[in-house]
Protein backbone atom coordinates (compact mmCIF):
# COMPACT_ATOMS: atom_id res chain seq x y z
CA UNK A 1 0.00 0.00 0.00
CA UNK A 2 1.02 3.65 -0.18
CA UNK A 3 1.76 5.87 2.50
CA UNK A 4 3.05 9.56 3.49
CA UNK A 5 5.75 9.87 5.23
CA UNK A 6 7.15 12.84 6.87
CA UNK A 7 11.10 12.02 6.41
CA UNK A 8 11.99 15.81 7.23
CA UNK A 9 10.78 18.99 8.05
CA UNK A 10 9.41 20.38 4.77
CA UNK A 11 9.55 16.73 2.87
CA UNK A 12 6.83 14.03 2.48
CA UNK A 13 8.08 11.09 0.40
CA UNK A 14 5.25 8.53 -0.66
CA UNK A 15 6.90 4.90 0.46
CA UNK A 16 4.99 1.53 -0.93
CA UNK A 17 4.74 -0.35 2.42
CA UNK A 18 3.39 -3.88 3.25
CA UNK A 19 -0.41 -4.27 4.09
CA UNK A 20 -0.65 -5.06 7.47
CA UNK A 21 -2.79 -7.64 9.13
CA UNK A 22 -4.92 -6.63 12.04
CA UNK A 23 -4.39 -9.15 14.82
CA UNK A 24 -7.04 -9.88 17.90
CA UNK A 25 -9.05 -7.00 18.50
CA UNK A 26 -7.59 -4.67 15.75
CA UNK A 27 -8.98 -3.59 12.52
CA UNK A 28 -7.20 -2.09 9.18
CA UNK A 29 -9.67 0.61 7.24
CA UNK A 30 -9.11 1.76 3.67
CA UNK A 31 -9.01 5.37 3.91
CA UNK A 32 -11.47 7.80 2.31
CA UNK A 33 -10.92 10.78 3.47
CA UNK A 34 -7.90 12.45 5.64
CA UNK A 35 -7.51 15.84 6.84
CA UNK A 36 -5.06 18.03 7.06
CA UNK A 37 -4.66 19.73 10.20
CA UNK A 38 -2.46 22.71 12.33
CA UNK A 39 -0.50 19.89 14.25
CA UNK A 40 0.47 18.80 10.70
CA UNK A 41 1.35 22.01 9.59
CA UNK A 42 3.36 22.96 12.15
CA UNK A 43 5.22 19.32 11.95
CA UNK A 44 5.88 20.13 8.24
CA UNK A 45 7.06 23.53 8.87
CA UNK A 46 9.41 23.24 12.18
CA UNK A 47 9.18 20.02 13.38
CA UNK A 48 7.09 18.24 16.32
CA UNK A 49 7.89 16.78 19.13
CA UNK A 50 4.71 14.57 19.17
CA UNK A 51 5.11 14.16 15.34
CA UNK A 52 9.28 12.69 15.03
CA UNK A 53 10.50 12.25 11.71
CA UNK A 54 10.90 9.66 9.83
CA UNK A 55 7.33 8.81 10.84
CA UNK A 56 4.01 8.01 8.84
CA UNK A 57 2.24 11.07 8.71
CA UNK A 58 -1.62 12.07 9.53
CA UNK A 59 -4.17 11.69 11.60
CA UNK A 60 -7.79 12.56 11.07
CA UNK A 61 -9.22 10.20 8.94
CA UNK A 62 -12.86 8.09 7.95
CA UNK A 63 -13.06 5.35 6.36
CA UNK A 64 -14.58 1.20 5.81
CA UNK A 65 -13.55 -1.82 7.53
CA UNK A 66 -11.95 -4.43 5.25
CA UNK A 67 -10.56 -6.41 7.42
CA UNK A 68 -10.46 -7.67 11.37
CA UNK A 69 -8.88 -9.52 13.75
CA UNK A 70 -10.27 -11.81 16.40
CA UNK A 71 -12.83 -10.50 18.84
CA UNK A 72 -13.83 -7.77 17.42
CA UNK A 73 -17.94 -8.39 17.50
CA UNK A 74 -18.90 -4.81 17.45
CA UNK A 75 -17.62 -4.16 13.85
CA UNK A 76 -17.84 -5.88 10.31
CA UNK A 77 -16.35 -5.98 7.45
CA UNK A 78 -17.75 -2.98 4.97
CA UNK A 79 -18.79 -1.16 7.39
CA UNK A 80 -17.92 3.02 7.29
CA UNK A 81 -16.46 3.95 10.32
CA UNK A 82 -15.04 7.60 11.76
CA UNK A 83 -12.07 7.14 14.34
CA UNK A 84 -9.58 9.02 16.17
CA UNK A 85 -5.80 7.84 16.58
CA UNK A 86 -5.45 7.70 19.93
CA UNK A 87 -7.18 6.01 23.18
CA UNK A 88 -6.12 5.90 26.48
CA UNK A 89 -4.82 2.77 28.78
CA UNK A 90 -7.54 2.73 31.48
CA UNK A 91 -4.94 1.88 33.93
CA UNK A 92 -2.45 4.50 34.68
CA UNK A 93 -2.79 6.66 37.96
CA UNK A 94 -4.37 10.07 35.56
CA UNK A 95 -6.80 7.43 33.96
CA UNK A 96 -8.00 5.58 37.57
CA UNK A 97 -8.44 9.69 38.06
CA UNK A 98 -10.43 10.20 35.13
CA UNK A 99 -8.14 12.13 34.03
CA UNK A 100 -8.05 10.05 30.03
CA UNK A 101 -6.55 12.50 27.75
CA UNK A 102 -3.37 13.03 30.26
CA UNK A 103 -3.01 9.38 30.21
CA UNK A 104 0.59 8.30 30.57
CA UNK A 105 0.61 6.38 26.96
CA UNK A 106 -1.78 8.38 25.20
CA UNK A 107 0.45 9.72 23.06
CA UNK A 108 3.11 6.98 22.86
CA UNK A 109 0.01 4.72 21.35
CA UNK A 110 -1.27 6.67 19.19
CA UNK A 111 -1.95 5.83 15.48
CA UNK A 112 0.09 8.10 12.61
CA UNK A 113 -0.35 7.29 8.99
CA UNK A 114 -3.71 8.12 8.21
CA UNK A 115 -2.32 10.07 4.73
CA UNK A 116 -2.19 6.76 3.15
CA UNK A 117 -4.44 4.20 1.45
CA UNK A 118 -5.08 2.07 4.76
CA UNK A 119 -4.59 2.27 8.62
CA UNK A 120 -4.39 -0.54 10.91
CA UNK A 121 -6.28 -0.02 14.11
CA UNK A 122 -5.18 -0.75 17.73
CA UNK A 123 -7.32 -2.95 19.85
CA UNK A 124 -7.33 0.35 22.40
CA UNK A 125 -8.73 2.52 19.94
CA UNK A 126 -11.11 0.14 18.42
CA UNK A 127 -12.53 -0.52 21.78
CA UNK A 128 -13.12 2.93 22.54
CA UNK A 129 -12.77 5.15 20.04
CA UNK A 130 -14.23 3.91 16.77
CA UNK A 131 -17.83 4.63 15.56
CA UNK A 132 -19.88 3.33 12.85
CA UNK A 133 -20.47 6.13 9.53
CA UNK A 134 -23.69 7.70 9.72
CA UNK A 135 -25.08 8.04 6.05
CA UNK A 136 -26.00 10.98 6.04
CA UNK A 137 -22.47 12.00 6.91
CA UNK A 138 -19.67 12.41 4.41
CA UNK A 139 -16.06 11.20 4.86
CA UNK A 140 -15.19 14.08 4.65
CA UNK A 141 -17.01 15.85 7.14
CA UNK A 142 -16.71 11.61 9.79
CA UNK A 143 -13.34 12.76 9.47
CA UNK A 144 -13.45 15.90 11.64
CA UNK A 145 -13.98 13.77 14.34
CA UNK A 146 -10.78 14.07 15.76
CA UNK A 147 -10.28 18.15 15.95
CA UNK A 148 -13.64 18.45 17.26
CA UNK A 149 -13.18 16.25 20.05
CA UNK A 150 -9.92 18.87 20.90
CA UNK A 151 -12.03 21.61 20.73
CA UNK A 152 -15.17 19.98 22.74
CA UNK A 153 -12.80 18.97 25.35
CA UNK A 154 -10.98 22.70 26.11
CA UNK A 155 -14.87 24.15 26.17
CA UNK A 156 -16.46 21.53 28.20
CA UNK A 157 -16.99 23.04 31.64
CA UNK A 158 -16.85 26.14 30.61
CA UNK A 159 -20.83 26.90 30.89
CA UNK A 160 -20.74 29.04 27.36
CA UNK A 161 -24.44 30.59 27.11
CA UNK A 162 -26.38 32.78 25.51
CA UNK A 163 -25.22 36.18 24.85
CA UNK A 164 -21.70 35.47 26.19
CA UNK A 165 -18.67 37.02 24.41
CA UNK A 166 -16.54 35.30 23.00
CA UNK A 167 -12.96 36.27 21.22
CA UNK A 168 -10.68 33.75 19.45
CA UNK A 169 -7.45 34.59 18.40
CA UNK A 170 -6.03 32.95 15.05
CA UNK A 171 -8.66 32.10 12.20
CA UNK A 172 -7.00 28.71 11.81
CA UNK A 173 -9.44 25.25 11.47
CA UNK A 174 -9.13 25.29 15.43
CA UNK A 175 -10.47 28.59 16.10
CA UNK A 176 -12.92 28.12 13.40
CA UNK A 177 -14.52 25.04 14.87
CA UNK A 178 -14.35 26.88 17.83
CA UNK A 179 -16.36 29.63 16.51
CA UNK A 180 -18.40 27.15 15.04
CA UNK A 181 -19.27 25.95 19.00
CA UNK A 182 -19.16 28.81 20.42
CA UNK A 183 -21.75 30.22 17.79
CA UNK A 184 -23.86 26.71 18.95
CA UNK A 185 -23.59 27.45 22.36
CA UNK A 186 -25.58 31.17 21.52
CA UNK A 187 -22.28 32.84 22.37
CA UNK A 188 -21.35 36.27 20.48
CA UNK A 189 -18.14 35.89 18.72
CA UNK A 190 -15.18 38.27 17.70
CA UNK A 191 -12.42 36.64 16.10
CA UNK A 192 -8.75 38.13 14.63
CA UNK A 193 -6.49 36.37 12.69
CA UNK A 194 -4.32 37.48 9.53
CA UNK A 195 -5.68 35.73 6.70
CA UNK A 196 -8.67 37.33 4.93
CA UNK A 197 -10.25 34.79 3.50
CA UNK A 198 -10.24 32.93 7.01
CA UNK A 199 -12.09 35.77 8.04
CA UNK A 200 -14.35 36.08 5.55
CA UNK A 201 -15.11 32.28 6.09
CA UNK A 202 -15.53 33.26 9.69
CA UNK A 203 -17.84 35.84 8.99
CA UNK A 204 -19.98 33.33 6.91
CA UNK A 205 -19.53 30.83 10.03
CA UNK A 206 -21.68 33.43 12.34
CA UNK A 207 -18.93 35.80 13.74
CA UNK A 208 -20.44 38.92 14.75
CA UNK A 209 -17.10 40.84 14.54
CA UNK A 210 -13.33 40.25 12.90
CA UNK A 211 -10.59 42.20 12.92
CA UNK A 212 -7.24 42.49 12.47
CA UNK A 213 -4.71 41.61 15.23
CA UNK A 214 -3.51 45.28 15.72
CA UNK A 215 -6.74 46.28 16.70
CA UNK A 216 -7.71 43.75 18.53
CA UNK A 217 -7.68 45.67 22.16
CA UNK A 218 -9.77 48.74 20.92
CA UNK A 219 -11.99 46.06 19.02
CA UNK A 220 -12.69 44.15 21.79
CA UNK A 221 -13.75 46.77 24.29
CA UNK A 222 -16.02 47.83 21.75
CA UNK A 223 -17.49 44.24 21.37
CA UNK A 224 -17.88 43.91 25.15
CA UNK A 225 -19.32 47.37 26.11
CA UNK A 226 -16.00 48.33 27.70
CA UNK A 227 -15.66 45.42 29.92
CA UNK A 228 -13.41 42.47 28.25
CA UNK A 229 -15.10 39.45 26.81
CA UNK A 230 -15.81 36.68 28.79
CA UNK A 231 -13.69 34.08 27.11
CA UNK A 232 -10.66 34.19 25.07
CA UNK A 233 -9.70 31.41 23.48
CA UNK A 234 -5.19 31.30 21.95
CA UNK A 235 -5.05 29.41 19.00
CA UNK A 236 -1.97 30.35 17.40
CA UNK A 237 0.59 28.76 19.68
CA UNK A 238 2.67 32.08 19.93
CA UNK A 239 4.06 32.76 23.35
CA UNK A 240 3.76 36.81 22.73
CA UNK A 241 -0.05 35.98 21.83
CA UNK A 242 -0.06 34.48 24.85
CA UNK A 243 0.71 36.57 27.10
CA UNK A 244 -1.28 39.91 25.59
CA UNK A 245 -4.19 37.17 25.97
CA UNK A 246 -5.48 37.97 29.83
CA UNK A 247 -5.32 41.67 28.05
CA UNK A 248 -9.07 41.00 26.17
CA UNK A 249 -10.59 39.44 28.78
CA UNK A 250 -12.82 41.11 31.82
CA UNK A 251 -12.21 40.69 35.31
CA UNK A 252 -13.49 37.18 36.47
CA UNK A 253 -12.87 36.11 32.76
CA UNK A 254 -11.18 33.05 31.68
CA UNK A 255 -7.90 32.45 28.51
CA UNK A 256 -8.37 28.72 27.54
CA UNK A 257 -4.87 28.57 26.05
CA UNK A 258 -5.48 26.06 22.86
CA UNK A 259 -2.51 26.62 20.73
CA UNK A 260 0.60 24.87 21.25
CA UNK A 261 3.65 26.36 21.81
CA UNK A 262 7.14 25.21 20.77
CA UNK A 263 9.11 22.94 23.85
CA UNK A 264 10.81 25.24 26.71
CA UNK A 265 8.99 28.23 25.79
CA UNK A 266 8.22 30.30 28.90
CA UNK A 267 5.82 32.95 28.68
CA UNK A 268 5.23 35.98 31.37
CA UNK A 269 1.60 37.11 32.84
CA UNK A 270 0.75 40.04 34.66
CA UNK A 271 0.71 39.11 38.16
CA UNK A 272 -1.65 42.00 39.53
CA UNK A 273 -4.06 41.66 36.73
CA UNK A 274 -4.36 37.33 37.29
CA UNK A 275 -4.65 38.23 41.18
CA UNK A 276 -6.88 41.05 41.54
CA UNK A 277 -8.78 40.44 38.12
CA UNK A 278 -9.76 36.78 39.41
CA UNK A 279 -8.45 35.77 35.93
CA UNK A 280 -8.48 32.41 35.33
CA UNK A 281 -5.74 30.64 32.76
CA UNK A 282 -6.95 26.98 31.62
CA UNK A 283 -4.70 24.93 29.17
CA UNK A 284 -6.17 22.31 27.62
CA UNK A 285 -4.70 19.10 25.61
CA UNK A 286 -6.12 16.65 23.63
CA UNK A 287 -9.54 14.93 24.13
CA UNK A 288 -11.65 11.98 26.45
CA UNK A 289 -13.40 8.98 25.24
CA UNK A 290 -16.18 11.68 26.10
CA UNK A 291 -15.25 14.19 24.32
CA UNK A 292 -15.21 11.89 21.04
CA UNK A 293 -18.61 10.67 21.77
CA UNK A 294 -20.18 13.97 21.89
CA UNK A 295 -18.50 15.29 19.08
CA UNK A 296 -19.50 11.82 17.15
CA UNK A 297 -23.26 12.88 18.21
CA UNK A 298 -22.63 16.63 17.28
CA UNK A 299 -21.48 15.28 13.59
CA UNK A 300 -24.06 12.89 13.42
CA UNK A 301 -27.35 14.64 14.27
CA UNK A 302 -26.49 18.10 11.93
CA UNK A 303 -25.95 19.63 15.33
CA UNK A 304 -22.71 21.84 13.56
CA UNK A 305 -21.85 22.15 10.21
CA UNK A 306 -17.84 21.74 9.27
CA UNK A 307 -18.27 21.93 5.47
CA UNK A 308 -17.17 25.38 4.41
CA UNK A 309 -13.85 24.40 6.62
CA UNK A 310 -13.10 22.09 3.22
CA UNK A 311 -10.70 23.85 1.04
CA UNK A 312 -10.70 21.36 -1.30
CA UNK A 313 -9.94 18.02 -1.96
CA UNK A 314 -6.42 16.41 -3.12
CA UNK A 315 -5.18 12.75 -4.22
CA UNK A 316 -2.35 11.28 -2.04
CA UNK A 317 0.53 11.51 -4.88
CA UNK A 318 -0.08 15.56 -4.20
CA UNK A 319 0.31 15.99 -1.12
CA UNK A 320 3.41 17.68 -0.59
CA UNK A 321 1.70 20.50 -2.75
CA UNK A 322 -0.92 20.61 -0.58
CA UNK A 323 1.23 21.52 2.16
CA UNK A 324 2.56 23.65 0.10
CA UNK A 325 -0.63 25.87 -0.21
CA UNK A 326 -1.03 25.83 3.49
CA UNK A 327 2.18 27.16 4.15
CA UNK A 328 1.25 29.94 1.91
CA UNK A 329 -1.64 30.78 3.30
CA UNK A 330 -4.62 29.03 0.67
CA UNK A 331 -6.77 27.28 2.44
CA UNK A 332 -8.14 26.20 5.95
CA UNK A 333 -8.29 22.20 5.60
CA UNK A 334 -8.01 19.52 2.69
CA UNK A 335 -9.15 16.43 2.01
CA UNK A 336 -7.02 14.09 1.10
CA UNK A 337 -8.63 11.13 -0.58
CA UNK A 338 -6.17 8.36 -1.65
Amino acid sequence: MLTAMLTKPGTIELHDVILPEPSDGELLVQVKAALTCGTDLKAFVRGHSLIPTPRPFGHEFSGIIVDKGKGVTKFRIGDSVMAVHSAPCLVCGYCRRGLFNLCDKIMSTKVLGSFAEYVLLPRHVVGQNVFRKPENLSFKEAAFLEPLACVVHGMAGLGIKKGDTVFIIGAGPIGLLHLILARAQGARVMITGLEKERLKTAKKLGAERICDPASAAEGTREFSGGLGVDYVFECTGQPAIWEVAVDYVRRGGTVILVGGCRPDTTVTFNAERLHYDEITLKGTFHFTPDDVKQSQLLLKNGKIDVQPLISGTARLKDIQQTFMKLVSGDGIKYAIVP
